[in-house]
């Protein structure tokens, strides 16, 4: 039973990358998407899921809130009676090192509200096409 809580707590913290890379390369894909005339960067509803995601990451932060992937990977882990935070699987080590940094719970929101920011801006400056629009 170990084995399917730590395979389970690797496929949350899979997806947790995930979620961070479609906020992250999503807005750098958006910039690079515009500036190479790519129309798929229009996408209303592209857009508002990207904004939407990194919104829910701001309202977290701000109310003090811990995600609820790294909750229930955290629970996985300790259910398999492995640490939480230092397993010795290689995906988590390396995911790990990638998602989890040693900063201020403030200087996450500041970082998480001023990514916000550049991605509503992003709205202004490249504005998606209204859904049913082509």
């Amino acid at each position: 039973m170990e084995n399917l809580y730590l395979i389970l707590a690797d496929t949350i913290l899979v997806i947790h990358f995930a979620f961070v890379g479609f906020v992250i390369l999503g807005l750098v894909g958006i910039w690079l998407g515009y500036l190479l005339n790519g129309v798929w960067v229009r996408n209303f509803w592209f857009r508002m899921a990207h904004l939407a995601a990194m919104g829910i990451v701001v309202l977290q932060a701000i109310w003090e809130q811990i995600c609820p992937l790294t909750i229930w990977e955290m629970e996985l882990r300790l259910l398999a009676g492995a640490d939480p935070r230092y397993d010795t699987t290689f995906m988590q080590h390396w995911l790990h090192q990638l998602l989890y940094w040693e900063l201020s719970a403030t200087a996450f929101t500041a970082l998480y509200i001023l990514f916000f920011i550049l991605i509503a801006a992003t709205l202004w400056f490249i504005p998606p096409r209204k859904p049913g629009r082509r």
